[in-house]
């Protein structure tokens, strides 16, 4: 009786091995930034891709920092970030390869409707960033090397302006957390369009700058370099990468909307952008 029950559980290992073999080989792991998970974004946009391949995909959604980090130590297949620069600078040091533009939004300057600093009255980036600086109105800063951290960073610097104070408060934490911060202390944050409009307790704040070429948010795509980390799924990678970047893909993208609103816009190539 024990040998019966030995050879079947051999008979059944058998047939699940390969099964399991062929899972890995379809599975493709995905880091990115938190503002395409927090958006729902994936969550429409992967049950296409994955009925249609057969590959399944995980995503790890981070910070544009922290997502760039983990993909230079081999804990991704693909890297689809914010940061142009950063993505730039993972390609020339060999980690990734053939970064493609994927898709964009912007980014959004949010703050409570009584808009102490008085940045509705203002048409420019760097009347903004100086009234809140004059002003000492409580301006909360993600702070964790996002891409919406690093965008921030560099609206500072390009306009001379270094912040600094109580005013100024660092949290080191995602979009949501610094969201839900600012409209706890009345504050300003600046975030991405999709996150904001994707977010449900925005309390009496309101987006009160926006439109400005300098809060352009472009996204990224990268395969990570199997000659970097021989472990890495390229076939599967490039699936992924060639579907999202198809006519197909890209109509999918511009067909996202929440709350009756487009929140990301294709632009791959000119023919499927929006």
């Amino acid at each position: 009786m024990i040998r019966r029950k030995f050879l079947a559980s051999c008979v059944l290992l058998c047939f699940f091995m390969p099964h399991l073999a062929f899972s890995d080989e379809q599975r493709i792991l995905v880091q990115s930034t938190t503002s395409t998970q927090n958006s729902g974004l994936y969550d429409y946009l992967l049950p296409f891709f994955e009925k249609e391949t057969g590959y399944r995909v995980d995503v790890v959604a981070v910070g544009t920092g922290q997502a760039i980090k983990n993909a230079e130590n081999g804990d991704a297949d693909v890297l689809l970030v914010h940061a142009m620069q950063s993505e730039l600078a993972f390609v020339e040091e060999g980690y990734g390869v053939n970064r493609q533009d994927l898709m964009y939004n912007d980014f959004v300057i949010i703050g409570p409707k009584s808009d102490p600093a008085g940045i509705r009255k203002v048409d420019a980036i760097n009347d903004a960033l100086n009234a809140l600086n004059k002003t000492s109105s409580i301006f909360i800063s993600r702070g964790d090397d996002s891409g919406t951290h690093k965008k921030e960073l560099s609206l500072w610097a390009q306009n001379n302006i270094t912040p600094n104070g109580s005013w100024y408060r660092q949290v080191g934490a995602g979009m949501g957390a610094t969201i839900r911060m600012a409209v706890e202390l009345k504050g300003y944050t600046i975030t991405d369009r999709a996150t904001w409009i994707a977010f449900q307790s925005k309390g009496d704040h309101q987006i009160v700058l926006s439109g400005q070429e300098e809060l352009f948010n472009q996204y990224g795509v990268i395969p990570v370099s199997k000659q970097k980390h021989p472990h890495v799924n390229a076939k599967g990678s490039t699936i992924f990468i060639d579907w999202l970047t198809s006519v197909h893909g890209q109509k999918l993208i511009a067909e996202f909307e929440v709350q009756g609103q487009q929140l990301f816009f294709p632009n791959a190539h000119k023919t499927a952008s929006n």
